[in-house]
């Protein structure tokens, strides 16, 4: 009896070892922490469409959790699909080289099925919300799976740019689930454009030797470290400006988000000067991060106050 008790135990924790892996597989093949830091810039596009459209956030509870279950299925498809189309390279980078496409615990067609069911449940809790929400929402798609995924992520340096396009549009979609798209609604979308360059091409740098041997042109790896710095620079400044389009929200709102901006573009200069490159990339990566947090919150916050 005693063996057998055991045995059940052994079994037991065999069951959970193997759900937990499975599960963790799964979060990985979404890229869920992607999911996750987009679904902020949805709801901060979603908030602020009611807030300046006077709607109620209550009252459009459903308009709000249809959108963002939408858009975390068309991220969570996309991002299935790129784990498919990259599983010959990830192998060789540090970082990926464990996800299930490479490692073969999940096979090829499952992630072909859950990346295009996904996509596709998405697209229609999103078309319950409204038609240009969805729309929207499949230029996303198209432009990370077809546009960088497929086509430049391998082939050219302007790669983070075209695959910044997928990354810009959530907080449209947000907006287009409540209200016709206005000027602040592309004001996000430009916040949200210029902010990836300089967030990915500092980890392209803390990366780049695993970029090299996977064959992919990273600006990096293509055109060195300083050109790369120079460039971090002139894409950090482009967001000077912006913040002033959203007066809306208050001198407050102006006030962080210049102080933010400036604390980035000095650390960015910095880099010129600094002779441990992988260390300052990883202080612009972490600090690219923050910013981005602290900025869409910030909007929610000053909508309210």
């Amino acid at each position: 009896m005693g063996n057998t008790r055991g045995e059940v135990v052994l079994n037991d924790r065999q069951e959970i070892e193997v759900a937990t892996s499975a599960w963790k597989d799964f979060l990985s093949l979404i890229k869920i922490g992607i999911v996750n830091s987009n679904l902020i810039t949805t709801f901060t596009g979603i908030w602020l469409a009611l807030y300046f459209s006077g709607k109620g956030f209550l009252e459009n509870i459903d308009i709000v959790v249809f959108t963002l279950l939408g858009t975390a299925a068309i991220i969570a498809g996309s991002c299935a699909i790129n784990n498919f189309y990259d599983r010959d390279i990830d192998h060789v980078m540090e970082r990926t080289r464990l996800r299930p496409t490479v490692t073969g615990r999940i096979s090829s067609f499952q992630v072909l099925l859950l990346g295009t069911g996904f996509i596709s449940i998405g697209t229609i809790l999103l078309l319950m919300v409204s038609v240009s929400a969805a729309v929207i929402g499949l230029l996303g798609v198209f432009s990370y799976i077809v546009l960088y995924t497929m086509w430049t992520k391998r082939q050219y340096t302007i790669n983070t740019v075209v695959g910044s396009i997928a990354g810009a549009v959530p907080p449209l979609i947000g907006w287009a689930a409540v209200d016709d798209l206005n000027i602040i609604a592309w004001i996000l979308f430009l916040i949200m454009f210029i902010w990836q360059p300089p967030h990915f091409l500092a980890l392209a740098m803390k990366r780049s030797e695993e970029y090299r041997k996977a064959g992919i042109p990273m600006l990096p790896v293509v055109h060195g470290f300083e050109v790369t710095k120079r460039q971090i620079i002139v894409w950090v400044a482009c967001l000077l400006p912006l913040p002033f389009y959203l007066f809306s929200l208050g001198i407050g709102f102006i006030v962080l988000a210049t102080v933010l901006n400036i604390i980035w573009l000095i650390l960015s200069l910095i880099g010129l000067k600094m002779k441990n490159d992988l260390k300052w990339s990883k202080w612009m990566f972490i600090y690219s991060i923050n910013y981005l947090t602290i900025l869409f919150v910030a909007m929610v916050a000053f909508s309210i106050i």
